[in-house]
């Protein structure tokens, strides 16, 4: 991973455009392609991003962009869609790399842990006559939440979340993308199930190809009126 901090504006040409103005930013190239544009508020999300599969090219800025200041071009481009990050780099304040190695993947507990066993056991929940697979499906990245076959013989990745954002969806189709690689499991379709999903969150599911499934807890613990029928 390579963390930068530089003084840089940031255009974004896509399904939409966006520009960062000049300011003091954090951008993290992380080792599986991807590139985030970070400020010192918003908490953990980015200002705009690249989500892999991406490349990342250092290019010499043209006479105009140099006589501005400006130092690099950072243009980071989607293998799949077209969509590009044009970063101007006018002055760099902190540049370093590590080694993280792989992750463990997050360990889940309380509600979101039920979530996943119950629908590992639940699995009609997401659709009929599908079969679990195995729960926390080990990648490169981390593991899937539950991994389903099909009639047909296709794979489904399920994500669990007691409550759906962007991320949330953001994870799910690295493992898609990862997964999707494996003859073995393709075709590889996704599944976003939450207790609440955001609007944000389904817009964006639904433009990657996911399907969103909204989780009744109470009903699958058996609970009705305060009255267990299950356990």
């Amino acid at each position: 991973m390579r963390l930068v901090i530089a003084r840089c504006s940031v255009d974004y040409t896509g399904r939409l455009n966006a520009h960062l103005p000049l300011a003091t930013r954090l951008l993290v190239h992380k080792g599986d392609g991807s590139l985030l544009v970070h400020s010192d508020g918003g908490s953990y999300k980015p200002l705009n991003w690249m989500s892999p599969p991406c490349r990342l090219d250092v290019e010499i800025p043209d006479a105009e962009s140099a006589a501005a200041g400006v130092l690099e071009h950072w243009r980071v481009t989607h293998a799949k869609t077209g969509d590009a990050l044009l970063v101007r780099i006018y002055e760099v304040l902190h540049d370093t790399s590590h080694e993280l190695g792989i992750d463990p993947g997050l360990q889940k507990d309380g509600v979101e842990a039920d979530l996943q066993r119950l629908l590992a056991e639940q699995v009609e929940v997401i659709g009929d006559d599908l079969t679990l697979v195995r729960r926390e499906y080990p990648t490169a990245i981390g593991p899937v939440d539950l991994l389903l076959r099909d009639p047909a013989g296709g794979t489904i990745a399920v994500e669990v979340k007691r409550r759906g954002d962007i991320d949330g969806v953001e994870q799910l189709t690295r493992y898609l993308e990862l997964l999707g690689r494996d003859p073995h499991l393709a075709p590889v379709t996704g599944v976003f199930a939450a207790q609440e999903i955001k609007p944000q969150a389904k817009v964006l599911a639904a433009d990657r190809g996911i399907r969103c499934v909204t989780l009744d807890y109470e009903g699958m613990k058996g609970i009705e009126s305060g009255a267990p029928r299950l356990f």
